[in-house]
């Protein structure tokens, strides 16, 4: 990058000025990593401090039958094949209860588009949930669910929103952005929720008083202008809301081993690589001098790996997600090495060794409990993790 736009971006970015479309362009193509890491920490550091937020949380994935074949998805199956399943809404109030230990603050729940559940299944489904946990908050279904609720029910997205809050709702899920520009779209997204329906959706929840998640889908078939053009229209919306409480950069999974019935459902692998560390380092970094109206940016550790989480919160990253357990969406598709669950300690562990304090959240980012941050002692006597 030239010596001269460097400087004009760094001082656009200490003066507290908006980038613009053209800034984040160049900031991907910026080769030096460690000053746009250095730059987007400026950033998180004025907005949170030394502090890394995390939650202790489980994923409940209620059906994976779904109407759609997205070309990336690894998790989807369709009505009589092999591993599709449907839960009972009493299995999983049962399934869980039992993750209820540990002082679990939230319940994740996304599912498939299934074509037969009736619409009383979803508002149901919650009122039990919350019943048997209370103390559990429930971020449940994304824009694409809401959106097939509308088709299955008959109902507008501001009736079915009324009505799964009114059942103990406190956040819809981020999920169903992947990359919004249709140029890319078309070619990724098997389902009718685009832009337009899907920022129709959030704008909803946002006005009814839910705060919600936004994501992007990155590492794929698009190209870094495409990641910029959706991190702006993301920014535009929350000018006009303000109800994005964190964004999540998702980093794309090609397909590796399917141990149950030994497909490959991924039809984008074959001509695509995922996003080596030093792009996830690098859209992290952008996406958090961009996004300069969102209070914080997650490293979902379970699709990046606890090593680039890690660096991560030194590229613009505030926050590690949580205990998680199980992640089919992700782990129906990678083999390459993620656990399935970080223990409170674990996270207290690799928040601590990257240098932060960790603090403890709920779903609306209110502080649970504070921790002590690094030993200063360990950094002249490196001490093995206990991951």
């Amino acid at each position: 990058m030239d010596v001269g736009l460097k400087r004009e971006l760094e001082d656009k970015v200490r003066a507290g000025e908006r980038l613009t479309r053209e800034d984040g362009i160049a900031l991907y193509e910026s080769d030096d990593l460690a000053w746009l890491g250095g730059l987007a920490h400026e950033v998180r550091t004025r907005k949170n401090g030394d502090v890394v937020h995390f939650n202790v949380n489980r994923h409940l994935n209620m059906t994976n039958v779904c109407t759609a074949s997205c070309a990336y998805c690894s998790f989807q199956r369709k009505p009589g094949e092999k591993d599709a399943y449907t839960m009972r809404i009493e299995e999983a109030v049962r399934l869980a209860k039992a993750m209820e230990s540990d002082n679990l603050t939230e319940l994740h729940i996304v599912n498939g588009l299934h074509p037969n559940l009736p619409w009383r299944y979803y508002p149901r489904s919650l009122r039990e949930l919350k019943a048997a946990l209370p103390d559990v908050s429930l971020k449940a279904f994304t824009a694409t669910e809401i959106h097939h609720f509308e088709t299955i029910s008959g109902l507008s997205a501001s009736e079915i929103l009324d009505e799964l809050i009114d059942a103990g709702l406190e956040s819809l899920t981020g999920g169903g952005a992947e990359i919004f520009d249709w140029e890319v779209r078309q070619h990724i997204v098997d389902h009718r929720t685009h832009w337009e329906d899907w920022s129709r959706i959030h704008r909803l929840a946002h006005e009814k008083g839910l705060k919600t998640p936004c994501t992007m889908l990155y590492g794929h078939i698009e190209e870094p202008r495409h990641r910029v053009d959706h991190v702006l229209r993301l920014r535009e919306l929350q000018d006009e809301t303000g109800g994005f409480q964190v964004f999540i950069p998702l980093r794309y999974q090609h397909d590796f081993v399917d141990m149950k019935d030994g497909k490959i459902r991924n039809r984008l692998q074959a001509r695509t690589q995922m996003a080596t560390g030093a792009e996830a380092l690098k859209t992290f970094a952008v996406s958090r001098l961009l996004f300069d109206n969102v209070p914080h940016v997650k490293v979902f550790w379970v699709m990046h790996g606890v090593q680039t989480a890690q660096l991560a919160l030194q590229h613009g990253a505030d926050d590690m997600d949580g205990s998680v357990v199980e992640y089919k969406i992700t782990h129906d598709a990678d083999n390459y090495g993620t656990p399935n669950k970080l223990t409170r300690e674990d996270l207290l562990d690799l928040i601590r060794d990257a240098g932060f304090r960790p603090v403890e959240r709920n779903t609306r980012y209110e502080i649970i409990r504070e921790y002590d941050g690094p030993d200063p002692a360990r950094r002249d006597e490196p001490q093995p993790m206990r991951v």
